[in-house]
């Protein structure tokens, strides 16, 4: 793929996630933070670096821990959510950072712990991306992430979502991020001690459709389904047919299930 294309899909990237209101979503992942940064073992002391900070509920769960904490996005309206949120909770020693995955403004070896939670998995080449996680990491130091499995509710959205509107040719799925196997072969060799837990992240909802709404006016990329099926009303009401059905399938007792991955490793 050419660096034209790959720079194309980083800006449509980025505006993807500027749309919307991601931080009134991304309130529901703040448990799943939680159980990352216990997972990755992060403690006081710490240098830790996340990235695909989002809304920051990562970067701000580590420095709770006593870390010291750096956060990372190629979006920066999200990191003007993350800043806000860490004001409230009085850690505004944490530093934010407008950057790419697959370019780290870091020197190598510079953080203990590297982490992201549902954000490299979104970098158009996972090769690269692996290679600058690992590269700004300390030897002896732990790698940890959270993915959605392509199996599971996330997955199958957004694999829903690309039959719609397929996305670019030439780049890795992101799901592929939460197939145990393809991780283990992307790890494999650059790290040691790999170990594979699994979350569940709950939201409360009367009914899919409340879902979906949700997701249409907060999440990007739903935001942009609607407004591009908008031009063509038959396939707006067919995919969000879909999506109440996919949905409901793992609505119980007024809570979506929607299950989660988290891979943890150290660098060699």
């Amino acid at each position: 793929m050419s660096e034209e294309a790959v720079a194309e899909f980083k800006s449509k990237q980025r505006e993807t996630w500027s749309m919307g209101n991601f931080a009134d979503i991304a309130v529901f992942t703040t448990p799943v933070a939680g159980h990352l940064v216990r997972f990755a073992g992060v403690t006081k002391g710490h240098l830790v670096l996340d990235v695909g900070t989002g809304t920051g509920v990562v970067a701000i769960t580590a420095r709770g821990r006593g870390a010291k904490v750096m956060g990372l996005d190629l979006t920066p309206s999200l990191l003007e959510h993350a800043k806000q949120s860490a004001a409230v909770a009085g850690m505004d020693d944490v530093v934010w950072q407008e950057g790419d995955a697959e370019s780290l403004p870091f020197q190598d070896a510079a953080f203990d712990v590297v982490l992201s939670q549902f954000g490299h998995m979104f970098a158009p080449r996972p090769e690269v991306a692996l290679t600058e996680m690992l590269r700004v990491l300390k030897p002896g130091g732990t790698l940890a992430f959270a993915t959605w499995p392509p199996e599971q509710l996330i997955g199958r959205l957004f694999a829903l979502n690309a039959k719609y509107i397929p996305p670019p040719g030439g780049f890795a799925p992101p799901m592929q991020w939460g197939d145990v196997s393809i991780v283990q072969q992307r790890l494999a060799n650059k790290v040691g001690d790999i170990v594979f837990e699994r979350g569940i992240m709950l939201i409360p909802a009367l009914s899919p459709q409340h879902v979906r709404l949700l997701q249409e006016a907060k999440a990007g990329p739903f935001v942009r389904m609607v407004q591009v099926l908008g031009k063509e009303p038959a396939r707006l009401t067919a995919w969000r047919k879909e999506v109440d059905d996919l949905v409901s399938k793992y609505l119980h007792d007024n809570v979506v299930h929607q299950e989660y991955l988290l891979t943890r490793a150290v660098k060699i």
